[in-house]
Parts: C-alpha cells; structure tokens; sequence
C-alpha cells in the first residue's frame, strides 16, 4: 500500500511537472484561431508545422540561434578548463593564504548578482562593449561554483596516484592532463551542463545589455516576438526549439551529471 501512495504520489507530480512542456508541445503545433479557443493541454485538432516554418523563414530567429551559441558555447568551454586548472590547484597543491583566497571566492556568490548590474552596465559602456558578445561572454568565462565542484571530487582522488607519477618523472603539467582530467571528468561534465544551461537560457543579462535586435540571444528574441506579434504558436514554437539544445546536452552528460554531483559531496 505504502508503495501503491508512494507511486501514485510521484505520478501526480511528474504530470505537474511534464505539462508546461506539453502545452509548449501542443501550442506549437495549433493554429491562431484554434490557439485561441482550445485550452492549453488541448491535442490540436489538425497539427500543423507551419509555426516552425514561420520561424524559420524568419531570418533573424537564425541570427538569434547563432547569437545564443556565440555566448553559450565559449563561456561553457573556459568555464570547463578554469574550473579543472583552479580546482586542481585548491585541492592538491599548497600556498600561502590558500584557504582564505578559496573561502573569500565562495563568499562571493552569496551577494546577489543583481547588485553588481549597475556598475558593470557603466563599466561595460565606458568599455564600448554594450550591444556586444563581449559584455555577456566575458564575466561568464569561469564561475566560482565550478572550482568548488571540482575542489570538492579532487580532494577525494587519492594523493597517491600524484606521488607515483611524481617517482616515474612526470611533471605537474603532465599530472594534470594525463591523471586528473580523465579522472575528474565526471565533475567537468557537471561544471559543463551547468554552465550551457545557465548561459542559453538566460534572460537577465541579455536583457539589460542588449539593446540591437540583431545582437539578441534566442529567450530575450522570443520575449520580444511575443509582444510584437501576439502569435502563442509561434512563441511556443520558438520556446520548444530552444528547449532542445539544453534536453540534449542533460540527456547526453546525465550520467556525469549524476556522478559528479554526488562524488562532489552536494547533498
């Protein structure tokens, strides 16, 4: 019985959960008319994939893909590398003040990010980077939370694995590449999915340092689309192509993800 409750429960909410996504689903595939009058979770009546033409045949939904990308694909990559390198140092090499430097960078993320905008928007226009890749990509190149995760899976890596390369005459160059990248890998794949997540679906940043619809990223683009055309098809049609790339790479790296978030000591 306690299983039947239990099942049934986790049933309920899975529903919950799934429906925003079938109603995305669902709305992409309607007409204006039946969008209209139908309730959301309706099937549509005669499914029609001419949302998705109309998207794409709209040329700049193409620039705002690229322009995601652009500023997703490059800070995932740095983010990956500076979260290895730093959190191999932090965890298996010694320095002075080492503790402190790691304890004073953890500090950081308890200030909302909210409250640096303002100084950065002034920073960032006196740079020229406004309406430019260089405002979103550049803050975004390592992230504090990544060296943590990766501090964390290395402190568990045995210092005798380093010893033994150390005696064969390896280097510290080749001790990373050749030992600690392989074995972290799990973890990199974790910093990795975070960082593609957080970076395409943001709206915050985008928002208040864009201004030229060329330079858009694909949510900021959509929010834009629906108040100029009202249309909730091809709004939702927009949303499921932009869910995609984010569904893949979770599927692709869930088991990483798993790991790393549990070898990494996050309960």
């Amino acid at each position: 019985m306690k299983k039947v409750i239990s099942y049934t429960a986790l049933a309920i909410l899975a529903i919950i959960f799934i429906m925003p996504f079938i109603i995305m689903v669902f709305g992409s595939l309607k007409e204006v008319k039946q969008a209209q009058i139908d309730p959301l979770f309706w099937l549509p009546n005669n499914p029609s994939i001419q949302n998705y033409i109309t998207i794409f045949t709209n040329g700049i939904f193409i620039r705002w893909i690229w322009n995601s990308i652009v500023i997703t694909v490059i800070p995932v990559i740095t983010q990956m590398l500076f979260a290895a390198l730093l959190g191999y140092i932090f965890a298996k090499k010694q320095f002075w003040g080492k503790e402190a430097i790691f304890w004073i960078f953890m500090a950081v993320i308890m200030i909302p990010q909210q409250l640096f905008i303002i100084p950065k928007y002034i920073m960032f226009a006196d740079f020229g980077w406004i309406n430019t890749y260089w405002a979103l990509i550049v803050p975004e190149l390592w992230a504090i939370m990544g060296v943590f995760l990766v501090r964390q899976f290395l402190q568990g890596i045995p210092k005798d694995l380093e010893e033994a390369a150390y005696i064969d005459g390896a280097n510290d160059w080749q001790i990373f590449f050749k030992i600690i990248l392989p074995l972290s890998f799990p973890v990199i794949a974790t910093v990795g999915t975070f960082a593609f997540i957080s970076n395409w679906n943001d709206l915050f940043q985008p928002l208040i340092y864009l201004t030229n619809e060329k330079m858009f990223p694909v949510t900021v683009g959509l929010a834009s689309m629906l108040g100029k055309e009202g249309n909730f098809g091809v709004e939702m049609a927009g949303a499921t192509i932009s869910f995609i790339p984010t569904f893949l790479i979770f599927i692709f790296f869930q088991r990483y993800f798993t790991e790393g978030i549990t070898m990494s000591g996050i309960k």
